[in-house]
């Protein structure tokens, strides 16, 4: 089986929901989910001027290819009602494939370890959740690591739907 690390993110509509759908139809169509960060809610990362994100690491184990994968993911992210209009703009779901297995992929289709992961505190602080200790297959640093070299200061928090400044649904 293959393992595949995936990064959840959402900031339009009810991101909580969209995440929650996501996440069941990964598990339907992808694999088996063997872990789940919590949720964690994080500035807008390159276009800065939308909403904050929800965000959420999911490790899967699968029989899939890494384009099966992304196939799959994609086809998740337009039922969900994505649209793609500008690069790291605001978002219904988005699903980014951060590892598979200990593998370096160069595809005009996919590039992993997915390239900016060590440049985002969104990414890393809900990876580091999930696999503390696992090591970049590139850099050969772990995710505790990466973290901690992290130049990014955007705020990333466990999200709190108490909070009167938290991400409100729709």
């Amino acid at each position: 089986m293959n393992k595949v690390f995936l990064l959840l993110g959402a900031n339009l509509g009810n991101p909580t929901m969209q995440l929650a759908k996501a996440l069941e139809k990964i598990e339907s169509q992808v694999g088996k989910i063997e872990a789940c960060s919590s949720l964690y809610e994080s500035e807008a990362w390159g276009v800065t001027d939308q909403p904050k994100f929800l965000n959420q690491v999911a490790l899967i184990s699968t029989s899939l290819s890494p384009l099966d994968v992304l196939d799959k993911v994609q086809a998740i992210e337009n039922d969900l009602g994505r649209i793609r209009i500008s690069k790291w703009g605001a978002r219904v779901i988005d699903i980014d494939i951060l590892y598979f297995n200990h593998d370096c992929i160069q595809h005009e289709r996919l590039i992993v370890p997915h390239p900016y992961m060590p440049d985002r505190r969104f990414v890393l602080v809900p990876l580091a959740e999930v696999a503390p200790f696992f090591k970049h297959p590139k850099l050969g640093i772990t995710t505790n690591d990466l973290l901690a070299q992290c130049e990014d200061n955007l705020t990333v928090h466990p999200y709190n739907p108490n909070d009167n400044n938290a991400i409100q649904a729709d």
